[in-house]
């Protein structure tokens, strides 16, 4: 069982480091658009609730600026 855990960490971890980069991009890009748009409850949502970016993405495409 141990060595079957530890022949999975070679490729586990660069996919658990891309998702968390991923995620971290997305809040950022969502936290910095609510401020701006002085929205506090989806600030704090995305702040407190965020997981893997998904409610970052729902804001950032409810709240886009159409052209």
């Amino acid at each position: 069982m141990g060595q079957q855990i530890f022949s999975t960490l070679p490729w586990l971890l660069p996919v658990i480091i891309i998702a968390a980069i991923w995620e971290a991009i997305w809040k950022l890009i969502a936290l910095w658009k609510a401020a701006r748009n002085n929205h506090l409850e989806w600030f704090i949502f995305i702040a407190v609730l965020n997981t893997l970016g998904i409610l970052s993405i729902v804001y950032i495409l409810l709240y886009r600026q159409k052209k």
